[in-house]
């Protein structure tokens, strides 16, 4: 069931998220200091194309202010252009009762494009 809610997830935004996260991770990784960004940036591309049987979970306090000061930067970057990307398609899904389950893991992936340093995904 995992399988085909993921090959149905690609076809509702699913695509269009991963790229959108895939193209700002290069261009954060073309400085040195934008490399954790990216790095970051890159699990977020492969939960985009594969969210259904994947868990988040928080590391906790293991980044300190460090994650918070980041969380921060990520946002002012390119975080909330993709957030408002997940909002939009979660909207658009919503619509119908089908698209209702792949609204509300766009509304999840909405959360974590916002703040995604802290975090890990498995």
């Amino acid at each position: 069931m995992k399988f085909l809610g993921n090959i149905i997830w690609l076809l509702c935004g699913g695509i269009v998220t991963s790229i959108e996260y895939l193209v700002a991770s290069l261009l954060m990784m073309v400085t040195i200091v934008g490399i954790p960004f990216g790095l970051q940036t890159l699990k977020l591309a492969m939960l985009a194309l594969w969210p259904f049987g994947s868990k988040v979970t928080d590391s906790g306090n293991s980044g300190g202010c460090l994650s918070i000061i980041m969380n921060l930067l990520w946002i002012l970057l390119g975080g909330i252009w993709i957030c408002f990307t997940h909002l939009a398609f979660g909207l658009l899904l919503c619509i119908t009762i089908i698209g209702i389950p792949f609204g509300m893991q766009h509304f999840k992936m909405a959360a974590l494009a916002l703040t995604p340093f802290g975090k890990s995904i498995s």
